[in-house]
């Protein structure tokens, strides 16, 4: 189906050309109508049109100041000129700004009114049968087609070679861009019709997105935008199994602008300790499912934000089996509604945790800060009183409670994230193991050595040589 779209000043005269004809019957679908050039161009950026038929004097924008236009911005749409003139000169300077034909208004009649439209068909198909064989000699191809259908496997067995059997695929092209392929919907077909024919048959077996915008773009940047793109646009797409995304290529082309991204989101920062009032507080974690889902950061970031949260927070607030358990899920999450799900979870544990040890929402948040603090500074001269001090808790108080939610005491996790930066250090620098000892918070090597040998199983020195292979007292049992 032909999307066509008429422009004439004079309302009557526009309502009168477009009952005139049985668009329908020659595959036509008028898909809108503006008095003037304005209005013209902006509703060409909303909808998808293939022809266009304008007068030529209208108001503010004549018809060949509108072809001009349209031939820059919408360069796949191909225009006819409306017009009471029947002069050499105007028809010549329609042609020459690229118009396909011209229709005389006065001159049409309902008993001559199909053969017009008939030529103007032959006319159109011919067009876009050249445009098609130049683009495709050229030496930098060009997509020939102002939407297309985009189809990327959901696993990595996947062939192309199946997609030919879909009839708009057999109609159109099918182009390999490495591990998806682009059919440019160069004949007519509504692309909705197409990506529904698709999903319907190939659904389970592709993602497929219904691209807009992408004529007469150079193919070897296409392929270049939608390899990065892509993968993003399909881990945030809303749409239900079956469904095609809907995607403008040009909003995929454009640059990603500042505050935009991983950057965009400092809770996903692996430098910054995560605040983690989202987990205990509705409005804190809507708010933060809002922000991750409008600045869209690299999926990669979100699955380094999921390992992190279960590795800083076993055992204090996830029980060995339920970190494993959220681990393993994190495998199969490959969207971001799976990762929503999962941060939810995520959140029931922690509520449940602090349930359990029968503590309050905002002494549960002191005690998660008191943890990355002493996280930060385990290689600086702190103790119980300043920490307490930082969450602005009594002395007395944080310690009672600070024993009931690490299952330890204070000093015993100190010492542990102090042998954790121990064991980094060892297996990352050459430094040697005094100066370790002191960037740990150890003021003496030689009780250094001896805990660490007493806790690991090995001389830091034995550590590092044999590359931090550990025995049977790993200090995550020391945690538990």
């Amino acid at each position: 189906m032909i999307r066509a779209v008429v422009v004439d000043d004079e309302r009557l005269v526009r309502k009168g050309f477009i009952s005139l004809i049985d668009w329908s019957a020659h595959g036509i679908a008028i898909v809108g109508e503006a008095g003037d050039g304005k209005s013209a161009l902006d509703l060409l950026d909303t909808v998808e049109a293939d022809l266009l038929f304008t007068d030529i004097t209208m108001p503010h924008m004549s018809g060949f100041e509108l072809i001009k236009a349209v031939r820059s911005l919408h360069p796949r749409i191909r225009s006819v000129v409306l017009t009471c003139h029947h002069e050499f000169d105007y028809v010549h300077e329609a042609l020459r700004l690229g118009a396909i034909d011209y229709i005389v208004k006065t001159l049409l009649e309902l008993e001559n009114a199909d053969d017009v439209i008939r030529r103007i068909l032959e006319r159109f198909d011919w067009e876009e049968a050249s445009r098609a064989a130049g683009l495709a000699a050229d030496s930098r191809k060009r997509i020939a087609a102002s939407s297309a259908l985009l189809f990327v496997p959901r696993s990595r067995e996947e062939a192309g070679g199946d997609l030919l059997r879909l009839p708009s695929v057999r109609r159109n092209a099918l182009l390999d861009l490495g591990r998806m392929w682009l059919s440019p919907l160069v004949h007519p077909v509504r692309p909705e019709e197409a990506a529904r024919e698709a999903a319907g048959e190939w659904g389970d077996r592709w993602r497929i997105v219904s691209l807009s915008r992408v004529g007469d773009e150079p193919l070897d940047e296409v392929s270049s935008v939608l390899e990065a793109a892509v993968p993003g646009l399909l881990f945030y797409s809303r749409a239900k199994p079956g469904e095609a995304v809907r995607a403008d290529y040009r909003e995929l082309a454009r640059p990603a602008g500042a505050g935009r991204g991983a950057d965009a989101c400092p809770e996903l920062d692996p430098e910054r300790d995560p605040d983690l009032r989202w987990a205990f507080c509705a409005e804190d974690r809507e708010r933060l499912l809002r922000r991750i889902a409008e600045k869209k950061p690299p999926k990669e970031a979100i699955e380094e934000f999921g390992a992190r949260l279960c590795r800083d927070w076993e055992p204090l607030l996830l029980r060995p089996a339920e970190a494993e358990r959220l681990r393993e899920e994190t495998e199969r999450n490959v969207s971001w509604a799976d990762w929503e799900n999962w941060l939810g979870r995520f959140s029931d544990k922690a509520k449940g945790r602090m349930a359990e040890l029968g503590l309050s929402k905002e002494v549960m948040l002191c005690l998660l800060r008191a943890v990355q603090f002493m996280r930060r500074h385990a290689g600086n001269k702190i103790n119980q009183n300043d920490v307490a001090a930082h969450v602005s808790m009594s002395r007395s108080y944080f310690s009672q409670c600070f024993a009931r939610f690490a299952g330890q005491s204070f000093g015993d996790l100190l010492r542990t994230m102090r042998l954790e930066r121990a064991k980094s250090l060892l297996l990352t620098t050459s430094i040697p193991v005094y100066e370790i000892a002191a960037a740990a918070g150890f003021e003496d090597d030689k009780y250094f050595s001896k805990l660490f040998r007493d806790k690991v199983g090995k001389l830091p020195t034995e550590f590092r040589a044999c590359g931090g292979e550990r025995d049977n007292g790993s200090n995550r049992g020391e945690n538990g």
